[in-house]
């Protein structure tokens, strides 16, 4: 006869198999969809039911619920995979089941030198074709400085696309509307500026900045029910920000900052300054905050309304409850279990999260006693 505890072990086991993880509002288990990718960044899926994503060294996979399809997209543009350089963003245009538009970012290199560049195209036979600039920085304003090239894209309710570029270890360019680095641009789906943009018309500034200020944006998010653009961004040692943005506003980089740098000298003597837009809420130390989520599916009751974070440094997945457009409330779901670089939701309701150490995927499906 079974005892108790041989029943209790019995319904244990598998629950653990699963990652059953009970966090303060949901239960959930972590299903591995893909694993053994070799630094993965950003992740889609297609109205057919296949992902897409993206590895920093340039290569862009297929891949469906049997496993991955072991012909990568062929065609695509050589990449600066150097430091934090590479094949970065990924994202469908929201009328793609009509026009097959697929946008991606990456660090172009010209000769040992590199700048963030936004293109779009199409994928046929595995092949990438027609493919059309959507932003580029002039080469005077290429590096070789292998950091901070951002990079995140996300589309508004019209047809206008935000992406991010970091201010590439020359942080006081962050403040030099002149320059496209350490800002968010906003442009047409086909890269033609808005005449709206603040600065637009004002002499020498790069007219698609939206914003500027801002050191290394690594998370965009659009609200469409309420408008509203999120933004996540790596700061020094310390000062990891979560900014709502608003058109022309200034987020300090490097005039405030709630870190020092990595030598132990203060960035500035200031964490706020008149003119200065202050972040939501921010982390000391950083966490390397990496993308984030607005939840509003319905596979996790519980989570609808809340704003999800990844990182990488601390390896932190976090929840938080926002009234009013403040942070009321954080809850550290789990911590230390890989680097994440991106999360998404789809048409299933699901949360997916991309680890790029240890290459893999994942899904969190809700569990009910």
């Amino acid at each position: 006869m079974w005892s108790l505890l041989s029943l209790f072990l019995l319904f244990l086991i598998p629950l653990c198999s699963q990652e059953l993880i009970r966090s303060e509002k949901q239960t959930f288990k972590v299903e591995t969809v893909i694993e053994g990718l070799k630094t993965p960044w950003a992740l889609e899926k297609l109205p057919d039911g296949r992902f897409l994503f993206t590895e920093r060294s340039g290569s862009l996979h297929f891949f469906d619920e049997k496993g991955l399809d072991p012909t990568p997209i062929s065609g695509l543009p050589a990449v600066f995979s150097k430091g934090q350089g590479g094949l970065l963003d990924l994202k469908l245009h929201p009328q793609y089941q009509e026009n097959g538009w697929i946008y991606l970012s990456y660090s172009e290199p010209i000769q040992d030198k590199a700048f963030t560049k936004i293109i779009r195209g199409k994928i046929i036979d595995h092949q990438w074709s027609s493919s059309e600039t959507i932003f580029e920085a002039p080469p005077e304003d290429y590096t070789k400085n292998p950091i901070h090239f951002g990079t995140r894209m996300v589309f508004d309710n019209q047809r206008y696309l935000f992406f991010s570029i970091g201010e590439r270890g020359a942080m006081n360019e962050a403040q030099n509307l002149s320059k496209a680095q350490g800002k968010i641009h906003r442009v047409f789906d086909d890269g033609k500026i808005p005449t709206d943009n603040p600065f637009y018309n004002q002499p020498k500034a790069v007219k698609s900045i939206w914003c500027y200020g801002n050191r290394n944006p690594q998370g965009l998010f659009f609200d469409r029910e309420k408008g509203k653009l999120w933004e996540t961004e790596h700061g020094p040692k310390g000062g990891d920000e979560l900014n709502l943005i608003g058109k022309g506003n200034n987020y300090g980089w490097p005039l405030v900052s709630y870190g020092i740098n990595y030598n132990g000298k203060p960035i500035s003597d200031k964490q706020e300054a008149e003119g200065i837009t202050n972040p939501i809420t921010y982390w000391v130390p950083s966490i390397a905050v990496s993308n984030l989520l607005l939840y509003r599916g319905n596979q996790y009751y519980q989570w609808k309304e809340n704003l999800f974070v990844v990182s990488l440094g601390l390896q932190k997945f976090i929840r938080m409850e926002i009234v009013n457009d403040q942070v009321t409330h954080q809850e550290v779901i789990w911590e230390m279990k890989g680097r994440m670089r991106d999360i998404r939701t789809f048409d299933d309701g699901y949360i997916y999260i991309l680890f790029n150490d240890p290459g893999k995927i994942v899904r969190l499906k809700p569990f009910s006693n």
